[in-house]
């Protein structure tokens, strides 16, 4: 009786075979995916184009009366480290000055010293609030001078002479700018990983179905989380503030009021938070997947809402992206609120911005949500 040999097996194809199939499943792996391709794409593209721009952009503006059709304004236009804001409204200018919104305000006026080149009486304005960029922008006025000055009076007249004056203000200190965004980070991430996870858990294990033969409707069950998510989040929000204010000298413009303000935004933004972890919720269909959909979609907010570093320092091209944010929109408000003394109903581009996140998360919501 004759055998048959067996036919001898590829190991290299066996591999090759395991090797696709290893593949495929990682590429259908969220998790693969997202933390190996698209974590590392995002840093790239975040902080790359920071790096393209690490120059300085300070903004400053020039007075109505300064003479901007002369040598000197031309030369001030060519450094690049300066950004020229424009305004037609005197008052709202130095009302920004005050508030930290431009560097400082240039005075540049002409007189009749010669003909046929001006000599001009240059004030730099600043305030308290911009005190740490004040010197740059001297500094600057200065090196324009002195090269005018090379090129046209080599020996000895100047064409120009520059003052300092220094306008009243607050204070503009890093803890101001920090503690705002970190009231963001937190609600952020508490609001879209705790109500993505406490759904989908609370659905994976029945619960929710077993409400259905209680007398409690949906809207209650849901109502009493988000209650619960709310309470945690005001205690948070206390301490972090308290302790901003009390032990770093956190700017609270109108006390109690500027406390209230920022807290009753903070809810405003956890609603919307909590709106995008219920998406993640309803469209994950295992509980490994809420980690990276909810990190793709709260890293890049992180990153480049202004949280750590000024969006300003970004690119013109990312900025636009970054200020329709929904993060951006918050954290501005904050900001705003605390530091600047402006009340809710004064800043309409914020709560505007919000109010459209949160109509477009709600419907969103809605289509997705699964309650089994």
């Amino acid at each position: 009786m004759k055998h048959s040999m067996p036919k001898s097996y590829s190991q290299l194809r066996a591999s090759v075979a395991i090797a696709k199939a290893s593949l495929l499943a990682m590429l259908r792996s969220p998790t693969s995916v997202v933390f190996s391709l698209l974590f590392p794409i995002i840093f790239i593209v975040v902080f790359g184009a920071m790096v393209d721009t690490n120059k300085v952009n300070i903004v400053v503006a020039f007075t109505p009366q300064s003479e901007i059709a002369g040598i000197l304004y031309k030369s001030i236009l060519s450094a690049k480290v300066l950004q020229i804001a424009h305004y037609t409204n005197e008052e709202a200018m130095y009302e920004d000055l005050k508030k930290g919104r431009i560097a400082a305000i240039i005075d540049a006026r002409a007189d009749s010293r010669m003909a046929f080149i001006p000599h001009y009486q240059v004030k730099l304005i600043s305030s308290s609030s911009s005190a740490d960029k004040t010197p740059m922008v001297h500094s600057i006025l200065q090196d324009v001078i002195a090269g005018l000055n090379a090129r046209l009076f080599p020996k000895n007249f100047s064409v120009a002479s520059l003052s300092v004056e220094k306008l009243p203000g607050r204070v503009y200190k890093s803890i101001d700018f920090i503690l705002p965004g970190q009231l963001g980070f937190s609600l952020l991430m508490a609001g879209v990983f705790g109500s993505a996870f406490l759904l989908f858990s609370l659905r994976q294990s029945l619960v929710i179905k077993r409400f259905f033969a209680t007398p409690i409707s949906r809207f209650s069950l849901i109502l009493g989380e988000m209650l619960s998510r709310f309470f945690f989040q005001i205690i948070g929000f206390a301490i972090m503030v308290g302790l901003g204010y009390f032990a770093f000298g956190f700017t609270l413009v109108h006390g109690l009021l500027t406390f209230a303000e920022m807290l009753f935004l903070s809810i405003f933004g956890l609603i919307i938070f909590m709106g995008i972890g219920f998406i993640v919720s309803g469209v994950i269909e295992n509980e490994s997947s809420i980690a990276p959909v909810a990190n793709t979609i709260t890293l890049p907010q992180i990153l480049l809402c202004g949280l750590f570093f000024p969006i300003d320092n970004y690119p013109a091209w990312l900025q636009s992206f970054c200020r329709i944010l929904p993060l951006t929109f918050f954290v501005d408000g904050l900001r705003k609120i605390a530091f600047e003394g402006i009340h809710i109903w004064q800043m309409p581009v914020q709560m505007a911005g919000l109010l459209i996140w949160g109509l477009i998360i709600g419907f969103i919501t809605v289509r997705v949500f699964r309650w089994e």
